[in-house]
């Protein structure tokens, strides 16, 4: 678990299910996942870490990652700072 890759943008862990993201030529980007980045660009509905964790919270707790959407706010309050992505922002 420790060397798992996740989405540098929403955290999410890279997987057979959550494929990476695409490069402008379409070559793999394992930065971002296939949600957030794709060819070569970000999801442009999300902006703001604030936008990037409204959009995660529900899926979060319909996934079962958190129990309710206080704890999804708070766990992605504490780990989306520290992704690639918003460091820069």
């Amino acid at each position: 678990m420790e060397n798992m890759m996740i989405c540098q943008s929403c955290g999410v862990p890279l997987s057979d299910e959550v494929k990476p993201g695409t490069n402008a030529d379409g070559s793999v980007n394992n930065d971002y996942c296939c949600y957030c980045f794709v060819n070569g660009a970000f999801d442009e509905s999300v902006k703001t870490m604030e936008d990037m964790i409204n959009l995660c919270v529900p899926h979060m707790v319909d996934g079962g990652v958190a129990p309710d959407a206080d704890t999804a706010r708070k766990m992605l309050q504490e780990t989306l700072p520290q992704l690639k992505r918003w460091q820069a922002a």
